[in-house]
């Protein structure tokens, strides 16, 4: 199994770094998505992440199971924030490892795609002059 976290604790890139590590692979990708201070021109203040967290999980642990499957990937971490979080800080880590590069790569990429287009959680982005839900998905 592969493993998944949504927390609203801050996540650590060597938990996951560790998590993938394997003697066979020699290849581990990661993606770290952090929180900017701007986003369409103007100031963003901080973010709030908001999920329905059973569902949340189940998608995550179908993504993280089908990287692995489509890019024989030996494992993906898979780690999400929930909550207030404030600029630099760690929304999302992606880890993954293979044998070669390639396919850690391609793996990792399909993991951010796929989990920014099905998994229910919903960002709200907070701007100097008022706020609003980006994305919303059911």
């Amino acid at each position: 199994m592969n493993p998944i976290l949504l927390s609203d604790q801050p996540l650590s890139i060597d938990a996951c770094y560790a998590a993938v590590q394997d003697p066979a692979c020699g290849g581990i990708c990661l993606f770290v998505g952090t929180i900017r201070n701007h986003n369409k021109g103007k100031t963003v203040t901080h973010l709030d992440f908001e999920s329905y967290a059973p569902m949340a999980r189940k998608e995550m642990q179908r993504i993280a199971d089908a990287a692995q499957v489509n890019h024989g990937l030996h494992t993906v971490c898979l780690h999400h924030r929930v909550g207030q979080l404030e600029i630099g800080d760690i929304a999302v880590i992606i880890a993954v490892s293979s044998h070669h590069r390639a396919a850690a790569f391609a793996g990792c990429e399909e993991v951010i795609d796929e989990l920014k287009q099905h998994v229910p959680i919903w960002k709200k982005e907070f701007l100097e002059d008022g706020s609003y839900w980006v994305n919303a998905r059911p």
